[in-house]
């Protein structure tokens, strides 16, 4: 058995001040970092957008959250955010990011969107990141970062999907929550498919116990 830390689109946009910030999704890079420590493999995403891409509503001269028809199903449409080789891009200036090892990009399809950070939503085409945790061995995979209800959840259901043990770690995680009770719903489900969620507490508990042994 051999677990990583994935962490998920912890980048300058989706924190407050970024185009499209998460509520608080600063507040989790210090438990984030804290976590780093305990896994020998760190692994991180990034939304790397070209510019016109199919999610953003600027694209479409439409308002922000409306929602179109694509040949994959529904897009909900967001403001440009994570456009590739943009400040908005890069990880948190906070982030310690050189204790990442492998750096996996989505999101670079114009006409598709990648919520998960294995597939796009059409599930046409991989991210290289399976083939990256096979080649390392990685068999238990503990999530986190943003957002708890859109690509921390469907990167966890198809970790699932593709056989990995999955923990998603709730306080290393913020939501969007266009609806107040999203993120608790995405976490739900991610139970209910065969993961479960943990605190970051419990984690560095059980790392400590077993130094300790």
């Amino acid at each position: 058995m051999k677990s990583a830390l994935l962490l998920v689109d912890i980048q300058n946009d989706f924190c407050p001040g970024g185009a499209l910030a998460v509520p608080e999704g600063d507040r989790i890079v210090p438990v984030i970092n804290a976590l780093m420590e305990l896994f020998p493999e760190v692994i991180a995403t990034r939304d790397w957008h070209p510019p016109g891409h199919i999610s953003f509503a600027s694209r479409y001269a439409k308002p922000v959250m409306a929602t179109i028809d694509t040949p994959y199903g529904p897009q909900i449409l967001w403001p440009d955010h994570c456009v590739r080789n943009t400040p908005g891009a890069d990880f948190h200036p906070a982030l310690a990011a050189a204790l990442i090892r492998h750096v996996v990009y989505k999101g670079t399809n114009p006409e598709i969107d990648s919520y998960s950070t294995f597939f796009d939503n059409a599930r046409r085409q991989q991210t290289d990141l399976h083939r990256y945790l096979q080649a390392s061995g990685v068999t238990d995979l503990c999530l986190c970062g943003l957002a708890t209800d859109y690509c921390v959840l469907y990167s966890a259901l198809d970790a699932l999907e593709l056989g990995y043990a999955v923990t998603v770690i709730e306080d290393a995680c913020r939501g969007v929550n266009v609806k107040a009770d999203d993120s608790e719903q995405a976490l739900q489900r991610i139970v209910a498919a065969g993961g479960r969620r943990v605190m970051s507490a419990t984690l560095i508990h059980q790392w400590e116990k077993e130094i300790r042994l």
